[in-house]
């Protein structure tokens, strides 16, 4: 079925310093602090080593910048189109199922699709020596063949979420549900709890955990939620978000914040169908809002949007991720976000049945998205992006505009 496709301009020349600022501003790698620092006034002059130390800070960014902008300036349009997407390992070989090895295979697909990311679930997951064997191929293969280093990616939330610690082989204690540490009203646990998935995850060769979850539930409405969630008190979700986003970042580990704008008051399930809020954008931010904008103060790098109708919001059914006004205007316009935006996965129930492959990639991108995740069909999506652009439906501007996004945060937590 036909889709908007008018591609976000505003602020184009804006955006990039602004991201920059903001992702080398992390400080993940390092263990410092995330906290956002005050700014100086007239009364408040920074002696001369803040000064000198500032000119440094300074200097790294414009490093920073100039480095990214001269990888995207060499990368081909196919390459940045790649580069935009996280697949799961499956999408890059022909005839597999389910892929347990790093093989001439994915060296192929890799070679092929230098993709920006390989997401990965349990059933590619068999032991500790096979999964850091898989993940040390993959990034060789990259490094081989001269591409952007991955994203290697896994839904490790704890509890009913864990590909890693729900299998015995790992020998890793799992941290539990998130609502479990949301009633026992400890952020630092929670911290503790995010610092511990990345400490057995690092080893293994993951580097981007999707995870916190920042959904405010609704017991009574929404029946996936329950024990995912946090909290139904805002206030406790943000404190809980806030704590593990820093404690992820504290051990130099890529998170992820989810389901924008908020998915804990919708019952059904967005993998088998649509499902809806009926709530405006000032009630979405008297609640939902709450825990992602503690994330975003965290400095959390990636927001994952979720697949949530809401009219009262878009004005029709249009799925958040492909509407701008939930993307370009609350996300990043209102709420200040400048790290990048991925979908929630566009295999789910909510986006194939009312679009196809290509039309729900080139959606989301113009919406103002920069990682249209797993898709249904991973080469119909590249190849209908790229016919995007051709068409003129999107433009290489729009596209360089998330390539930067996520180079940057690559060179913060990965190294380009």
């Amino acid at each position: 079925m036909g889709i908007s496709t008018n591609s976000v301009t505003r602020r184009r020349f804006v955006w990039l310093g602004a991201t920059a600022a903001a992702t080398l501003a992390l400080g993940g790698c390092d263990g410092a602090s995330h906290e956002a620092a005050p700014s100086a006034t007239a009364f408040d002059e920074p002696a001369d080593g803040e000064a000198a130390a500032n000119g440094d800070a300074g200097n790294a960014q414009a490093e920073a910048q100039a480095a990214v902008a001269a990888r995207v300036d060499a990368m081909t349009l196919e390459q940045k189109v790649a580069q935009l997407f996280v697949v799961a390992p499956e999408a890059l070989v022909e005839g597999v199922s389910q892929v347990t090895r790093a093989g001439d295979a994915t060296h192929e697909g890799v070679k092929a699709w230098p993709v920006g990311g390989i997401v990965y679930f349990a059933p590619n997951l068999t032991d500790p020596d096979q999964t850091t064997e898989m993940l040390s191929g993959v990034s060789t293969f990259y490094e081989e063949d001269g591409n952007v280093p991955p994203f290697l990616a896994v839904d490790e939330e704890g509890g009913s979420v864990a590909r890693v610690a729900s299998n015995e082989a790992f020998g890793v204690q799992d941290v539990g549900d998130a609502s479990a540490l949301g009633a026992a009203g400890d952020a630092a646990a929670a911290g503790q709890a995010a610092g511990q998935i990345a400490g057995y995850l690092k080893p293994l060769g993951f580097n981007l955990d999707f995870a916190p979850v920042c959904d405010v539930v609704d017991p009574l409405r929404s029946d996936t939620m329950g024990l995912r969630s946090f909290s139904s008190d805002a206030e406790v979700c943000a404190a809980m978000v806030k704590a593990e986003v820093q404690g992820f970042l504290d051990a130099g580990m890529l998170c992820c914040a989810k389901h924008f704008p908020g998915i804990g008051a919708a019952a059904g399930d967005s993998h088998t169908g649509a499902i809806t809020i009926d709530k405006t954008a000032d009630e979405l931010a008297a609640v939902d809002l709450v825990p992602f904008k503690a994330a975003i103060e965290a400095g959390v790098p990636m927001i994952m949007v979720g697949h949530l109708n809401l009219p009262q919001v878009v004005g029709d059914d249009t799925p958040a991720p492909l509407a701008s006004v939930v993307v370009q205007d609350m996300l990043r316009d209102t709420l200040g976000f400048t790290g990048i935006v991925v979908t929630d996965s566009l295999s789910m129930g909510a986006v194939t049945d009312r679009y196809s492959p290509a039309e729900a990639a080139v959606a989301v991108l113009a919406a103002g998205c920069d990682v249209p995740l797993m898709p249904e069909n991973f080469r119909e999506a590249y190849q209908g992006v790229l016919d995007a652009v051709a068409a003129g439906t999107l433009t290489e501007e729009r596209i360089d505009e998330s390539v930067t996004r996520i180079l940057l945060a690559k060179q913060q937590y990965i190294g380009l």
